[in-house]
């Protein structure tokens, strides 16, 4: 090889060792970058689309907390309904007044409210992992059942907590006079009036993020890798001296946490709470989420989150156009029914088809493109 050759080559060597960094950079950047167009929706849609939203990206916080559980740490839970009420009801009586309603309060500020909210349903969790760390599949699925069905007892019977069936109001959330989820004071955004849910979009949005890079940090890190082993092979975790107890207990308390953030999000989100949402057909939708997303993916678990909220939203928005559905309440096949079905199919052709869900679709259209 000539001189000259040797030249070119060592010059076009830094040039094509970027490229992989580059690539790299730009499938890391890529996500982040849709925050983009999130941030402007509110600039362009009207109220009754943003509550989808909103309800959907509270819900994916949620799901985030129950991949981490599921997915990554390999328990079977079914009680992740129980802890999303423990956070929206926990925060309604904290910050709740008292008046001449059924349902007390303490009327705390709604900030602190919000956050012990969180920290109860984290605490909740807490008291249910030794169970959690001693047993696992099946067993602490029917385990974790239990709590659903205290929890609808609960809710419906403590009327000083709860105001039993007939629900309770939820307290703005005020930051320093700012109302996160309210009108006070008026704000214009390029001559778009920001009310309740313009504001709420972005609080919603913020939290998902948190929550994002919060369970991808713990996936990737020292923790996530503990859990996959002791999922995949337990026998190797116990010989490299990883507490097994101890994770799986931090596990099913951090995803409790996550299920709290979710509950103050969606109780925020509907001003008004009953017992009839926090049954286990909510514990069975979270558990849908995440496997059509893909268990133990982070991102799975969000357009999970998102398209398993959002459907029976849009499917109900717009049954007056879609012929085949019938009105609620009428007996024939309405929007939450159908929903159901596509649920239903979509978890068997997961399981038969592409068990990594969404993600793991996601994953090989890249490697087709690649």
């Amino acid at each position: 090889m000539s001189e000259t050759t040797l030249r070119r080559a060592e010059q076009a060597a830094p040039s094509s060792s970027l490229r992989p960094g580059r690539a790299a950079l730009v499938r890391h950047a890529a996500p982040w970058l849709l925050l983009l167009p999130l941030c402007a929706v509110p600039l362009f849609l009207d109220g009754s689309w943003l509550i989808i939203g909103i309800l959907g990206m509270a819900t994916a916080v949620g799901a985030i907390g129950l991949t981490l559980l599921v997915g990554t740490a390999g328990q079977l839970s079914l009680a992740h309904a129980f802890f999303v009420a423990v956070g929206a009801y926990t925060y309604a009586y904290l910050a709740g007044e008292g008046g001449s309603s059924a349902a007390g309060g303490l009327g705390l500020p709604t900030l602190p409210a919000a956050l012990a909210a969180i920290a109860a349903a984290g605490l909740a969790g807490l008291l249910f992992s030794p169970v959690a760390a001693r047993v696992g599949g099946l067993y602490l699925g029917v385990a974790s059942l239990a709590l659903v069905f205290i929890g609808e007892h609960v809710l419906k019977n403590a009327t000083p907590l709860t105001g039993g069936y007939n629900g309770r109001e939820v307290a703005t959330l005020a930051v320093g006079g700012f109302e996160m989820n309210g009108d006070a004071p008026g704000l214009w955004v390029l001559g778009v009036p920001f009310t309740g849910r313009e504001r709420l979009w972005y609080l919603t949005l913020g939290v998902l993020v948190a929550s994002i890079v919060v369970a991808s940090r713990i996936v990737r890190g020292r923790p996530g890798r503990a859990l996959q082993l002791m999922r995949d092979n337990p026998a190797a975790a116990g010989s490299m001296g990883v507490p097994a107890h101890r994770y799986k207990a931090a596990a099913f308390t951090v995803s409790s946490v996550f299920a709290g953030a979710a509950g103050v999000l969606t109780a925020l989100a509907f001003e008004f709470i009953v017992p009839q949402y926090f049954t286990l057909h909510l514990a069975v939708l979270y558990l849908a989420m995440a496997v059509i997303g893909g268990l133990g993916s982070v991102p799975g678990a969000v357009a999970g989150g998102l398209f398993v909220t959002a459907l029976p939203l849009l499917l109900d928005r717009f049954s007056g156009s879609l012929g085949f559905l019938a009105a609620p309440g009428s007996g024939g096949l309405d929007a939450a029914m159908f929903a159901r079905f596509v649920f239903g199919a979509l978890l068997v052709i997961v399981l038969i088809a592409e068990p990594g869900g969404l993600a793991g679709l996601w994953r090989r259209l890249r490697r087709s493109r690649d």
